[in-house]
Protein backbone atom coordinates (compact mmCIF):
# COMPACT_ATOMS: atom_id res chain seq x y z
CA UNK A 1 0.00 0.00 0.00
CA UNK A 2 2.50 2.07 1.06
CA UNK A 3 4.53 1.18 -2.00
CA UNK A 4 1.83 2.62 -4.23
CA UNK A 5 1.58 5.52 -3.05
CA UNK A 6 5.13 6.54 -3.02
CA UNK A 7 4.83 5.36 -7.00
CA UNK A 8 2.04 7.55 -7.11
CA UNK A 9 3.86 10.42 -5.13
CA UNK A 10 6.80 10.17 -6.88
CA UNK A 11 4.92 9.80 -10.32
CA UNK A 12 2.71 12.89 -9.58
CA UNK A 13 6.71 15.14 -9.21
CA UNK A 14 7.41 13.71 -12.26
CA UNK A 15 4.57 15.09 -13.90
CA UNK A 16 5.32 18.44 -12.36
CA UNK A 17 9.08 18.42 -13.01
CA UNK A 18 7.78 17.58 -16.76
CA UNK A 19 5.38 20.65 -16.78
CA UNK A 20 8.28 22.67 -15.50
CA UNK A 21 10.12 21.65 -18.23
CA UNK A 22 7.26 22.72 -20.69
CA UNK A 23 7.04 25.86 -19.35
CA UNK A 24 10.96 26.17 -19.64
CA UNK A 25 11.47 25.59 -22.94
CA UNK A 26 8.14 27.71 -23.89
CA UNK A 27 10.03 30.67 -22.34
CA UNK A 28 13.45 29.65 -24.12
CA UNK A 29 11.46 29.64 -27.58
CA UNK A 30 9.96 32.84 -27.05
CA UNK A 31 12.76 34.50 -26.00
CA UNK A 32 14.59 33.05 -29.66
CA UNK A 33 11.46 34.68 -31.33
CA UNK A 34 12.31 37.83 -28.99
CA UNK A 35 15.68 37.78 -29.78
CA UNK A 36 14.98 36.72 -33.41
CA UNK A 37 12.68 39.52 -34.11
CA UNK A 38 15.16 41.58 -32.65
CA UNK A 39 18.01 40.38 -35.01
CA UNK A 40 15.53 40.75 -37.68
CA UNK A 41 14.42 45.01 -36.70
CA UNK A 42 18.92 45.10 -36.41
CA UNK A 43 18.97 43.69 -39.33
CA UNK A 44 16.41 45.88 -40.88
CA UNK A 45 17.45 48.76 -39.60
CA UNK A 46 21.44 47.82 -40.64
CA UNK A 47 20.17 47.38 -44.24
CA UNK A 48 18.88 50.71 -44.39
CA UNK A 49 21.64 52.42 -42.36
CA UNK A 50 23.79 50.72 -45.47
CA UNK A 51 21.33 51.47 -48.52
CA UNK A 52 21.71 55.11 -47.21
CA UNK A 53 25.10 55.17 -47.29
CA UNK A 54 24.95 53.79 -50.51
CA UNK A 55 22.98 56.31 -51.63
CA UNK A 56 25.43 58.70 -49.73
CA UNK A 57 28.56 57.38 -51.87
CA UNK A 58 26.46 57.74 -54.87
CA UNK A 59 25.49 61.35 -54.53
CA UNK A 60 29.42 62.14 -53.24
CA UNK A 61 30.69 60.56 -56.42
CA UNK A 62 28.51 62.58 -58.84
CA UNK A 63 28.87 65.60 -57.07
CA UNK A 64 33.01 64.65 -57.33
CA UNK A 65 32.59 64.13 -61.08
CA UNK A 66 30.52 67.46 -61.43
CA UNK A 67 33.71 69.24 -59.69
CA UNK A 68 36.07 67.51 -62.05
CA UNK A 69 33.93 68.38 -64.80
CA UNK A 70 34.01 72.06 -63.84
CA UNK A 71 37.53 71.85 -62.75
CA UNK A 72 39.08 70.43 -66.42
CA UNK A 73 36.44 73.86 -68.00
CA UNK A 74 38.11 76.29 -65.62
CA UNK A 75 41.76 74.95 -66.70
CA UNK A 76 40.50 74.83 -70.09
CA UNK A 77 39.18 78.52 -69.70
CA UNK A 78 42.02 79.95 -67.93
CA UNK A 79 44.07 78.32 -70.38
CA UNK A 80 42.11 79.92 -73.15
CA UNK A 81 42.09 83.40 -70.92
CA UNK A 82 45.53 83.68 -69.96
CA UNK A 83 46.58 83.24 -73.89
CA UNK A 84 44.27 86.30 -74.71
CA UNK A 85 45.99 87.71 -71.90
CA UNK A 86 49.31 87.26 -73.39
CA UNK A 87 48.29 88.78 -76.68
CA UNK A 88 46.58 91.68 -75.20
CA UNK A 89 49.86 92.08 -73.62
CA UNK A 90 51.67 92.29 -76.55
CA UNK A 91 49.17 94.63 -78.51
CA UNK A 92 49.19 96.91 -75.63
CA UNK A 93 53.18 96.60 -75.77
CA UNK A 94 52.89 97.39 -79.69
CA UNK A 95 50.54 100.46 -79.13
CA UNK A 96 52.73 101.78 -76.43
CA UNK A 97 55.96 101.72 -78.65
CA UNK A 98 53.53 103.33 -81.39
CA UNK A 99 52.61 105.83 -78.95
CA UNK A 100 55.68 106.59 -77.75
CA UNK A 101 56.91 107.64 -81.73
CA UNK A 102 53.07 109.10 -82.45
CA UNK A 103 54.59 112.55 -81.86
CA UNK A 104 57.54 112.01 -84.45
CA UNK A 105 55.49 110.58 -86.83
CA UNK A 106 52.89 113.37 -86.58
CA UNK A 107 54.95 115.88 -87.35
CA UNK A 108 56.37 113.92 -90.31
CA UNK A 109 53.27 113.41 -91.81
CA UNK A 110 53.21 117.17 -93.62
CA UNK A 111 56.28 116.50 -95.19
CA UNK A 112 55.21 113.15 -96.80
CA UNK A 113 51.97 114.88 -97.66
CA UNK A 114 54.30 117.36 -99.59
CA UNK A 115 56.30 114.51 -101.43
CA UNK A 116 53.91 112.69 -102.16
CA UNK A 117 52.12 115.71 -103.92
CA UNK A 118 54.82 116.46 -105.83
CA UNK A 119 56.05 113.08 -106.94
CA UNK A 120 52.07 112.52 -108.58
CA UNK A 121 52.21 116.17 -110.16
CA UNK A 122 55.17 115.17 -111.72
CA UNK A 123 54.67 111.87 -112.47
CA UNK A 124 50.95 113.15 -114.33
CA UNK A 125 52.40 115.72 -116.02
CA UNK A 126 55.28 113.59 -117.93
CA UNK A 127 52.30 111.03 -118.91
CA UNK A 128 50.34 110.86 -122.07
CA UNK A 129 48.34 114.44 -121.41
CA UNK A 130 45.12 112.59 -121.38
CA UNK A 131 42.67 113.46 -119.23
CA UNK A 132 45.08 116.12 -117.92
CA UNK A 133 43.01 118.64 -115.90
CA UNK A 134 40.88 115.90 -114.59
CA UNK A 135 43.62 114.56 -113.25
CA UNK A 136 45.38 116.96 -112.04
CA UNK A 137 42.53 118.71 -110.43
CA UNK A 138 42.49 115.59 -108.06
CA UNK A 139 45.22 116.85 -106.48
CA UNK A 140 44.45 120.49 -106.52
CA UNK A 141 41.00 119.46 -104.67
CA UNK A 142 42.46 117.33 -102.07
CA UNK A 143 40.25 117.50 -98.19
CA UNK A 144 40.64 116.80 -95.18
CA UNK A 145 41.21 118.00 -91.40
CA UNK A 146 44.46 115.73 -91.12
CA UNK A 147 47.63 115.10 -92.92
CA UNK A 148 46.56 111.71 -92.72
CA UNK A 149 43.09 111.90 -94.25
CA UNK A 150 45.19 113.54 -97.29
CA UNK A 151 47.65 111.01 -97.32
CA UNK A 152 44.73 108.59 -97.59
CA UNK A 153 43.05 110.56 -100.53
CA UNK A 154 46.66 110.57 -102.54
CA UNK A 155 46.98 107.02 -102.38
CA UNK A 156 43.43 106.55 -103.94
CA UNK A 157 44.76 109.42 -106.56
CA UNK A 158 47.88 107.02 -106.94
CA UNK A 159 45.68 103.69 -107.47
CA UNK A 160 43.18 105.33 -110.30
CA UNK A 161 46.35 106.11 -111.91
CA UNK A 162 47.71 102.58 -111.88
CA UNK A 163 44.37 101.90 -113.23
CA UNK A 164 44.61 104.29 -116.35
CA UNK A 165 47.19 101.83 -117.60
CA UNK A 166 45.51 98.48 -117.43
CA UNK A 167 42.85 99.33 -119.75
CA UNK A 168 41.70 101.07 -123.19
CA UNK A 169 38.95 103.91 -122.94
CA UNK A 170 37.20 106.12 -125.19
CA UNK A 171 35.58 109.38 -125.02
CA UNK A 172 34.57 112.86 -127.18
CA UNK A 173 36.51 115.95 -126.29
CA UNK A 174 37.64 119.26 -127.37
CA UNK A 175 40.80 119.28 -129.16
CA UNK A 176 42.63 122.84 -128.93
CA UNK A 177 44.18 123.62 -132.13
CA UNK A 178 47.35 125.70 -132.21
CA UNK A 179 45.26 128.77 -134.15
CA UNK A 180 43.44 129.13 -131.50
CA UNK A 181 40.40 127.42 -131.89
CA UNK A 182 38.95 124.02 -130.40
CA UNK A 183 37.54 121.12 -132.53
CA UNK A 184 35.21 118.12 -131.50
CA UNK A 185 37.17 114.44 -131.26
CA UNK A 186 37.26 111.00 -130.18
CA UNK A 187 40.11 110.18 -128.36
CA UNK A 188 41.11 106.81 -127.87
CA UNK A 189 43.75 105.74 -125.03
CA UNK A 190 45.52 102.38 -124.66
CA UNK A 191 46.73 102.00 -121.53
CA UNK A 192 49.66 104.52 -121.09
CA UNK A 193 51.53 103.25 -124.40
CA UNK A 194 49.22 104.86 -127.10
CA UNK A 195 47.08 108.28 -126.81
CA UNK A 196 45.41 108.87 -130.37
CA UNK A 197 42.40 110.36 -131.65
CA UNK A 198 40.03 111.12 -134.78
CA UNK A 199 37.72 113.21 -136.37
CA UNK A 200 34.21 112.40 -136.16
CA UNK A 201 33.99 112.32 -140.01
CA UNK A 202 37.33 110.07 -139.50
CA UNK A 203 39.48 112.10 -142.12
CA UNK A 204 41.54 113.70 -139.73
CA UNK A 205 43.42 111.64 -137.06
CA UNK A 206 46.70 111.61 -134.97
CA UNK A 207 49.16 109.99 -132.67
CA UNK A 208 50.33 112.00 -129.41
CA UNK A 209 54.29 111.42 -129.60
CA UNK A 210 55.77 111.47 -126.39
CA UNK A 211 59.58 112.20 -127.18
CA UNK A 212 58.53 115.26 -128.95
CA UNK A 213 55.41 116.47 -126.94
CA UNK A 214 53.32 116.98 -130.14
CA UNK A 215 50.68 115.06 -131.93
CA UNK A 216 51.66 113.13 -135.29
CA UNK A 217 49.08 113.27 -138.06
CA UNK A 218 48.17 109.23 -138.91
CA UNK A 219 48.37 108.09 -142.48
CA UNK A 220 45.17 106.29 -143.67
CA UNK A 221 46.22 103.37 -142.41
CA UNK A 222 46.61 104.59 -138.85
CA UNK A 223 43.20 106.63 -139.29
CA UNK A 224 41.66 102.72 -139.81
CA UNK A 225 43.48 100.81 -137.02
CA UNK A 226 42.19 103.62 -134.98
CA UNK A 227 38.64 103.38 -135.78
CA UNK A 228 38.58 99.97 -135.46
CA UNK A 229 39.97 100.04 -131.97
CA UNK A 230 37.36 102.76 -131.16
CA UNK A 231 34.67 100.26 -132.37
CA UNK A 232 35.89 97.32 -130.19
CA UNK A 233 36.31 99.75 -127.28
CA UNK A 234 32.79 100.84 -127.66
CA UNK A 235 31.83 96.98 -127.75
CA UNK A 236 30.44 97.63 -131.63
CA UNK A 237 33.29 95.25 -132.66
CA UNK A 238 34.47 92.06 -131.70
CA UNK A 239 38.44 92.14 -130.62
CA UNK A 240 40.88 91.67 -132.88
CA UNK A 241 45.11 92.17 -133.26
CA UNK A 242 45.53 95.95 -134.17
CA UNK A 243 48.22 97.54 -135.41
CA UNK A 244 48.45 100.60 -133.86
CA UNK A 245 51.91 103.04 -133.55
CA UNK A 246 52.69 103.82 -130.15
CA UNK A 247 52.82 107.11 -127.95
CA UNK A 248 56.27 105.78 -126.39
CA UNK A 249 59.36 103.83 -126.88
CA UNK A 250 60.57 101.11 -125.40
CA UNK A 251 63.43 103.00 -123.77
CA UNK A 252 60.65 105.47 -122.40
CA UNK A 253 58.61 102.49 -121.07
CA UNK A 254 61.50 100.78 -119.38
CA UNK A 255 63.72 103.73 -118.16
CA UNK A 256 67.21 102.70 -117.01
Amino acid sequence: MLKRLFFSSLGGWSACVLVSAHAIAGDETLDQAAQGVEAQQQQSALQQQIDAADEQTRTALEELRELERETRSLEASNAALAARLAEEAERQQTLGSALDTVSETRAALPVIEQDMTEQLTAFIENDLPFLLDERLARLENLQGASSAERIEQLLETWRVELEYGRAIDHWRGRLSLEEGSAREVDYLRVGRIGYYYLTPDGREGALWDAESAQWQPLDEHGRREVRNALRIADDQRTPELLYLPLSITAEQENPS
